[in-house]
């Protein structure tokens, strides 16, 4: 029995959702997100609260249960709120300049990095050395601060690299020289 596809999932009065043929789109300020819901799964909804309805014999049917619900979930909290991601840059000339949707990278590499971001995020850099990544859509955001941060991951010695702003890197010790006699 799944426990997260249990708790029902409340909808602010600012959001409008549809269902049509296993397609939930949901609409609100922020934007407006659509879901293709896996078809052993529904959803019921009365009045301003929904419900997901699964086959308890199915084990499929029960790990996608939790699944739905949580993306559903996302969608309402994207077009309401919105997600943002933080990110980092530390090391000796690491720089970020952000112009419309095009971020440039200075990460010590002979050249800068161009990262041409998808249309539903926004960029800022407070910073050269602070990225912050807005939008709706939490899967779309993830997926691009994840390709930044793979750009130049952080390395375990100095700790140089992208990190996000809540990430802490663990360091490792510098090896030892050899003492004379060995």
């Amino acid at each position: 029995m799944s426990r997260v596809a249990k708790n029902p999932i409340t909808i602010p009065d600012s959001v409008n959702l549809t269902t049509d043929n296993n397609v939930v789109s949901v609409k609100g300020s922020k934007g407006e997100l659509d879901f293709n819901m896996p078809s052993s799964v529904s959803i019921e909804v009365n009045e301003n609260i929904i419900s997901i309805k699964y086959d308890d014999t199915n084990q499929k049917s029960i790990a996608l249960a939790g699944t739905t619900r949580s993306i559903i979930n996302n969608m309402i909290i994207g077009v309401t709120e919105g997600f943002e991601k933080k990110l980092e840059l530390i090391g000796v000339g690491y720089r970020a300049k952000a112009s419309g949707k095009l971020l440039e990278l200075t990460l010590g590499f002979s050249h800068p990095i161009k990262y041409q971001l998808p249309e539903e995020v926004e960029v800022e850099t407070p910073s050269q050395t602070e990225v912050i990544l807005r939008s709706h859509n939490k899967q779309v955001l993830g997926q691009a601060a994840a390709e930044i941060r793979s750009f130049r991951p952080p390395e375990p010695y100095k700790g140089k690299g992208v990190r996000y702003s809540d990430e802490q890197v663990k360091r490792k010790e510098a090896k030892k020289a050899a003492g004379a006699g060995a």
